[in-house]
């Protein structure tokens, strides 16, 4: 084409002496020349193969900025490292866990409420039921054994059989005081979506609930990692035993106010976590008229309520003091449970919310699509709650043994000087660390929890976690530790403190 266009004119004979010329024709070769010595050189190859005009990325760059691919503004902050000392202690275990047997040197977790001191049960009555209670049987299937039972699509609150049993295994380690309706329960898998679906319902993106502290560190993340919601702790004193009061409630309502922010609930752990203290009647009685009062939600988490261990300790559900007077608006009133304290299945990611409210229970039957139980684990939970032989056994045994692994962790401390808060129920007990401080601050206190597990090897949950306002307090959780494992904890405590001292 580009031969025959120019000498189009000379052939044919027009344009002229300068159009038609060979003169046109010269300079349009001239400058071909000239732009291909311009271009940059094709790559030596012995290919025949035409040269790529752009690379795979440059197909995927082009026209766009250079960078990774953006996550929601909500997944950021999830996705970085966390920062809560809790969290942190319970990596660092993962790096160096001890092993009486093949680690001897290495990180003993204190940081956990779980408890393997009924193991030896657990495993008696699974070995022996287990497969017979996931396999429903039915009279019109061939074999007895239904499999729809188990694969098939059921409620996302549960099995009404699940639900029954749940009322009757709460109503028996509660005291047999209070009846629980299995109308007014939500099944769900575990704790932590009962307490996020309740702040769901309960409260609006940008509102807040009231938090006794000290509190469970890890209320932060099922609360306010996807609600939106914020927690404002009620600092109690170790004057009261870390108890929370009317005065104080009424104090941190008034601040949120001014802070312009709405308090739509209380919150709190009963037994208490970290501490371990048991809420009096008379306590609980003062929370809901305060709540009444105020017109807000409460939300009662009940999950160590069959984990008291003190001989002279009651244990009173919030579901007993708002069904023992007609002057409270039940309505307002909100249990969440497990089994993976009192049961030591946390595994099986049991739980419970129970509701007095209509518009709750509805709204989060809806939301349990996201977070039901397995229906192979209801199964195997209707036949163990339903035991009640074997619960009396487990539960007896349960208190019995942390009463006992209690009084042996707890005295160790005191032989070192080392005191306890008071306290009946949980899995753990509240450590007044302040004589080993450097400094009576939180930078001392933190200080003290890296030495811990850096130098003692010793993983406990500090104080400021929980938003504990006096420095020195630790959270040890001892239903996991074997008898043996007390002396060497105690004695890691003890060179600590003497290399302070030194």
């Amino acid at each position: 084409m580009r031969l025959i266009v120019p000498l189009q004119g000379v052939v044919q004979g027009r344009g002229g002496l300068f159009v038609g010329s060979l003169i046109p024709c010269c300079l349009f070769y001239f400058l071909q020349l000239y732009l291909k010595r311009r271009r940059s050189p094709p790559p030596d190859s012995d290919s025949t193969e035409l040269p790529r005009t752009s690379s795979r990325s440059s197909l995927f760059t082009r026209g766009n900025s250079i960078g990774r691919v953006r996550v929601s503004s909500r997944a950021v902050p999830l996705a970085k490292p966390p920062d809560s000392p809790y969290y942190i202690g319970l990596e660092r275990v993962k790096t160096d866990p001890y092993d009486r047997v093949s680690n001897r040197d290495g990180i003993i977790q204190l940081g956990l409420a779980e408890s393997t001191l009924c193991f030896d049960l657990l495993q008696r009555w699974m070995s022996e039921n287990l497969m017979d209670s996931m396999m429903h049987y039915s009279d019109d299937v061939d074999g007895g054994f239904d499999i729809s039972s188990i694969a098939m699509y059921q409620p996302f609150e549960g099995l009404l059989e699940v639900r029954v049993a749940f009322a009757d295994f709460m109503s028996r380690i509660m005291g047999g005081n209070v009846s629980f309706d299995p109308s007014n329960m939500v099944i769900t898998a575990g704790g932590t979506p009962a307490l996020e679906v309740l702040a769901f319902c309960l409260a609006d993106h940008g509102n807040a609930f009231l938090i006794p502290s000290p509190y469970y560190p890890g209320f932060d993340r099922d609360i306010k990692f996807r609600t939106g919601i914020e927690l404002i702790p009620v600092h109690c004193r170790s004057s009261d035993n870390f108890t929370v009061t009317v005065s104080a409630l009424e104090q941190a309502l008034n601040l949120a106010r001014k802070r312009g922010i709405k308090v739509s609930g209380i919150l709190f752990s009963n037994p208490s976590n970290p501490v371990g203290n048991i809420l009096s009647r008379e306590t609980l009685h003062a929370i809901l008229s305060f709540a009444q009062e105020k017109n807000i939600h409460v939300i009662s988490d009940e999950i160590f309520a069959g984990s008291v261990y003190g001989e002279d300790k009651e244990f009173v559900s919030m579901a007993e003091v708002a069904a023992a007077s007609g002057d409270f608006d039940k309505s307002r009133v909100h249990i969440v449970y497990g089994l993976s304290k009192d049961l030591s299945l946390p595994g099986f990611r049991a739980g419970v919310i129970y509701s007095f409210h209509e518009d709750v229970l509805s709204a989060a039957k809806k939301l349990m699509r996201f977070s039901s139980m397995p229906v192979p684990v209801q199964r195997i939970l209707i036949s163990l709650l339903s035991d009640t032989r074997f619960i009396e056994e487990y539960m007896a045994a349960h208190r019995r043994r942390i009463r006992d692994k209690h009084f042996l962790f707890v005295e160790g401390l005191k032989q070192l000087g080392i005191p306890c808060a008071e306290s009946g129920g949980g899995l753990y007990c509240w450590v007044d660390m302040s004589s080993l401080l450097t400094s009576y601050s939180e930078k001392g206190e933190l200080e003290l929890f890296e030495k811990l597990l850096s130098v003692a090897k010793i993983n406990a949950t500090p104080g400021t976690a929980c938003y504990c306002i006096e420095p020195g307090w630790f959270r040890c959780c001892f239903t996991a530790l074997a008898d043996e494992d007390i002396p060497v904890i105690m004695e890691r405590i003890k060179r600590l403190a003497e290399s302070s001292t030194s």
